[in-house]
């Protein structure tokens, strides 16, 4: 059925409109953004399909532009289109990330930086560089790895602190797994890393572990620790 051949009270722009966009289901929602189906399949039918295909909307963002495109009824334009939407959502709700700003707060620099990390299969390491107030200088992405590891030489981390005039990093780094304990490597990477922050007198401030959602913070664990 078509969506004019639905009693208005079941079309969703209209049920939107009555209802508040908050208190509409997830397919009308989806139907909203791709506006229209096909001669064969309503956009409502559409957005069903969609979202059972991929085992419900929360799975939405792990799903490419191929997986999409080859959904009966999308296409490539659609599929472009429900990308789009998803990553301006994903931005949203992400702090922006502005030179200058402070970040003197383990929760400040993981609600600006997270967007990054959100549903990677892969590690990334990103190294964020302050200045003697804590405010940012700049951030650079020095590695991209496996599903379990990424590499990253301390040169590669120092080499750009030097270059920003950075009197303190912040790195970051998550785990596709989900698991933000650190592991044995990773503790003992922190460990090299501050020593040679000691020796070049630009000291490692935090490392952050996540997973696009939460945390795990050396700086905090430690004052936690020693409480």
């Amino acid at each position: 059925m078509k969506i004019k051949e639905l009693p208005k009270d079941e079309m969703p722009r209209e049920r939107l409109l009555q209802y508040g966009v908050e208190n509409v289901s997830n397919t009308d929602l989806l139907s909203i953004i791709l506006r229209t189906g096909t001669k064969d399949i309503s956009v409502k039918e559409l957005s069903s399909t969609i979202i059972n295909r991929v085992g419900g909307v929360n799975n939405l963002s792990n799903v490419g532009i191929r997986e999409l495109s080859n959904i009966k009824g999308m296409g490539i334009v659609k599929a472009i289109t429900l990308l789009a939407t998803i990553e301006l959502g994903r931005r949203i709700n992400s702090k922006e990330v502005v030179i200058k700003m402070k970040l003197n707060n383990v929760e400040i620099v993981h609600d600006a930086f997270k967007k990054y990390f959100v549903d990677l299969k892969q590690e990334k390491f990103l190294a964020i560089y302050l200045d003697t107030k804590k405010c940012l200088i700049s951030y650079k992405i020095l590695s991209i790895g496996t599903i379990d590891k990424t590499i990253v030489h301390p040169r590669d981390i120092f080499n750009e602190a030097i270059k920003v005039g950075a009197s303190s990093i912040i790195i970051m780094h998550n785990h596709p797994s989900n698991q933000l304990n650190p592991s044995k490597e990773d503790i003992e990477m922190t460990s090299q890393l501050i020593e040679c922050g000691k020796m070049m007198n630009i000291p490692i401030v935090d490392h952050i572990i996540t997973n696009g959602k939460e945390y795990y913070s050396f700086y905090d664990k430690e004052i936690k620790t020693n409480k």
